[in-house]
């Protein structure tokens, strides 16, 4: 059982009347932070927690959520406060009751995705650094996209494998695929969409009138291919979700290569979050992108 009393503290400040938990319940699903629902038998409210040096962490997750809640396009669960004391920090957010069988609709999740990507900024990246699982992201602004997506995202992660241990092929196949990275991107060149950044079949449900949610973003402007990429990573979305985002915002012939140029930068974070097992699939994935432009 915690003490939740400085979380109670500053929930009350924020919402301007008092608020005390009463019930705590520990709610399952993420592998990085321990997740409650927390009431006073009237109001409840959603917290994550983590160590008490995660504040930039949860700092950038709120900004996250209330720039895709400020699109005004998809629901995301509205941030309340984050703070920490001398054992944890902590993100309060608007409890939702989400559920993965609730009868919402893949084709209004499309939709809804495809009004965000029509946000856009001038540049790519975003105006703070924030997280990928516990790995830092950088988001420095670059005019250029392939050079913000060689920089900051696929030769970051080369060099945190490197620190990590992983040297030979992984390397060899990193560096020619820095170098001809421009070749993939010979038709149109991407716009700076808002983008979720981290969105797998773990990161959305539909509330309890069927609306689609979006949650634990890693959010910067990028091509969005990106995050379409990513929902093919692990198992994929309904078929009327992609149906239904093609028709609002079709996608370019070349992105069936590039999703794979995405998703290597989601299989490096994993094999340097999770270690070896991933390495033969970001070679096979390294090898086969080289492949398609020898």
């Amino acid at each position: 059982m915690h003490n939740w009393h400085n979380i109670s503290e500053q929930i009350s400040a924020v919402i301007g009347k008092p608020f005390i938990v009463k019930e705590s319940d520990s709610i399952g699903g993420g592998c990085i932070n321990q997740t409650y629902c927390i009431t006073d038998g009237s109001q409840r409210f959603f917290v994550k927690l983590n160590s008490a040096d995660d504040l930039n962490m949860f700092a950038a997750e709120s900004a996250g959520l209330e720039e895709i809640r400020q699109s005004h396009t998809i629901r995301a669960p509205q941030p309340i406060c984050y703070g920490q004391d001398d054992q944890l920090t902590w993100l309060v957010l608007e409890y939702l009751n989400l559920n993965k069988s609730t009868k919402g609709k893949g084709s209004d999740l499309g939709q809804q995705l495809a009004a965000m990507h029509r946000i856009t900024s001038p540049q790519f990246g975003w105006y703070r650094n924030n997280t990928l699982g516990t790995t830092p992201q950088i988001n420095t602004a670059y005019a250029d996209w392939i050079e913000f997506w060689k920089k900051h995202r696929l030769g970051y992660q080369l060099a945190l494998a490197r620190q990590n241990g992983f040297h030979g092929k992984l390397q060899q196949l990193g560096e020619q695929l820095l170098m001809d990275l421009n070749k993939f991107f010979a038709t149109t060149p991407p716009v700076a969409s808002l983008l979720h950044g981290d969105l797998w079949s773990g990161n959305y449900a539909y509330d309890d009138r069927g609306n689609p949610v979006v949650f634990d973003p890693a959010v910067y402007y990028g091509d969005r291919e990106a995050d379409i990429a990513m929902t093919e990573l692990f198992g994929g979305f309904a078929s009327d979700f992609y149906s239904a985002y093609r028709y609002n915002y079709p996608l370019d012939s070349g992105y069936n290569i590039r999703k794979i140029v995405y998703n290597l930068y989601h299989i490096l974070n994993h094999l340097n979050l999770f270690g070896g097992s991933y390495l033969y699939q970001a070679e096979q994935m390294m090898s086969s992108l080289l492949a398609e432009i020898r």
